[in-house]
C-alpha cells in the first residue's frame, strides 16, 4: 500500500478574495471542497494513509474531513508554524509516514486538477528503480513554468527556470505537481528550514547522480492558481471534463445543490453550479460559473465565468464576466463587472456605480 503527502500549506494569495476566510484546497468546486476531489481520486488508486501539510487557515481542515473514515481514507494532519517551502513542508510531515527507506511515497499539490493515472505514475517508479519520479504534461507554451527535459528512456536530464528565448525551450514537458519519492529520499531532506524540491531537492540530487524519471501524462491538467482558472475547473468537473468521483450528482450542463433555489425560467449552463440555499431569480443567466452556499442572483442578472462568494447578492440586471464576488459583497442592480473585476468580501456597490471595470 502506498502512502501519500498532500501539499495543502498555501496561502492562495492570487486566488483573493477567495481565500480570505477559506484556504485554497477548501474552496468549493463541483459542490464539495477542491481537496475532497484529489482525496477521492487517491482512494480510488488504492492509497488509504494521507498526511496533511497544512499552513494557513490549518484548522479549517482537521473539523471537516476528520479522520478520513468517510472518504474510506487514514488522514493525518501536520501544521508546519514558519513557511517551510514545498521541500520543507515534505519533510515536516516524515514522521507520520510508516514506509520503509526503499518504498515509494506519493506526494501531490492541493492546487492541481488533473487526470493523472497515480497507478501509472507509481507503477512507473518501481518499474523505471528511480530514487523520485515526477508527473509531466506538455503545454503549448511553457514560457510560465520550469521545463523538464528526459532522454529517450524517460530519465530526467535537467531542471531549467522559466525560459525567457526562444532558445532556451528545449522541451515543452513541465513540472505538473504530483511525484512519488523513495522515503529514504524524504529523510535526506534538510529538516527545520526551507526546502524548494523545485530549486534545491530536484537539482541537487540530479547533480549527486541520483535517478529521477518523468512520466509524461498529458490527460486533463489545470494549475488553479488564478480565480478564473479554478472557475474554469470546477466547470470542467460539472461537464465531466475533469474526472472525480467525488462531484455530488449526475455531470452535465449544470449541477443544483439541495436547497437551491432556481426558478423555472433561468437559464444555467457550462458547468455552472448552485450551492445550498443560493437563489437564482426569474429571467436569470448564469453560464460557467459558480454560485457558492446562500448566494442571490437576482431577476435578469447575466453571470458569466465568475464565482459568487457565500451570501453574496447579485442586483437584478446587473452583468458579470470573469468577475469574482468575495462572501457576503452586494452587487446592487443594473451594473457591469468584466475582466477579471474582484469585488471583496462584505462590500457593497450601489446600483448602477459600476459600467465596466477590469484589472489590466
Amino acid at each position: 500500500m502506498t502512502e501519500a503527502i498532500l501539499l495543502v500549506g498555501g496561502k492562495g494569495t492570487r486566488l483573493r478574495p477567495l481565500t480570505v476566510n477559506t484556504p485554497k484546497p477548501m474552496v468549493p468546486a463541483a459542490g464539495v471542497p477542491f481537496l475532497t476531489h484529489q482525496l477521492a481520486r487517491a482512494r480510488a488508486a488504492g492509497i488509504e494513509h494521507i498526511v496533511l501539510a497544512t499552513s494557513y487557515l490549518a484548522e479549517v481542515f482537521e473539523p471537516y474531513f476528520g479522520d478520513g473514515s468517510a472518504l474510506g481514507l487514514h488522514l493525518e494532519y501536520v501544521t508546519e508554524r514558519e513557511p517551510l517551502g514545498t521541500g520543507g513542508a515534505i519533510r515536516n510531515v516524515a514522521s507520520r509516514l510508516t514506509s520503509g527507506p526503499d518504498e515509494p511515497v506519493l506526494v501531490f499539490n492541493g492546487d492541481i486538477l488533473t487526470g493523472l493515472d497515480i497507478g501509472a505514475l507509481i507503477g512507473t517508479h518501481r518499474d523505471s528503480g528511480a530514487d523520485v519520479s515526477l508527473h509531466l504534461t506538455r503545454v503549448a507554451d511553457p514560457r510560465a513554468y520550469g521545463l523538464v527535459p528526459t532522454d529517450p528512456d524517460g530519465r530526467v536530464t535537467a531542471f531549467l527556470e522559466k525560459p525567457q528565448t526562444p532558445e532556451e525551450i528545449v522541451t515543452d514537458q513541465i513540472n505538473a505537481g504530483a511525484y512519488v519519492f523513495n522515503r529514504s529520499v524524504i529523510d535526506s531532506i534538510p529538516a527545520g528550514r526551507p526546502v524548494s524540491v523545485e530549486r534545491e531537492t530536484f537539482p541537487g540530487l540530479l547533480a549527486a547522480g541520483a535517478h529521477l524519471h518523468g512520466m509524461v501524462d498529458s490527460t486533463y491538467w489545470l494549475d488553479l492558481g488564478t480565480p478564473q482558472a479554478f472557475v474554469r475547473g470546477s466547470a470542467d468537473l460539472v461537464l465531466g471534463r475533469a474526472p472525480s468521483p467525488a462531484v455530488p450528482g449526475r455531470c452535465g450542463e449544470r449541477l443544483v445543490l439541495d436547497g437551491a433555489e432556481v426558478a423555472p425560467d433561468a437559464k444555467l449552463m457550462g458547468g455552472t453550479v448552485v450551492g445550498t440555499g443560493a437563489r437564482i431569480a426569474p429571467g436569470a443567466r448564469v453560464d460557467g460559473s459558480t454560485v457558492l452556499d446562500g448566494a442571490v442572483i437576482e431577476a435578469g442578472a447575466q453571470v458569466r465565468d465568475s464565482l459568487i462568494g457565500a451570501g453574496a447578492r447579485i442586483g437584478a440586471r446587473t452583468v458579470l464576466d470573469g468577475a469574482v464576488i468575495g462572501d457576503g459583497a452586494v452587487v446592487g442592480p443594473g451594473n457591469e463587472l468584466r475582466l477579471g473585476a474582484r469585488v471583496w468580501c462584505g462590500a457593497e456597490i450601489p446600483a448602477g456605480a459600476i459600467r465596466f471595470s477590469s484589472d489590466e
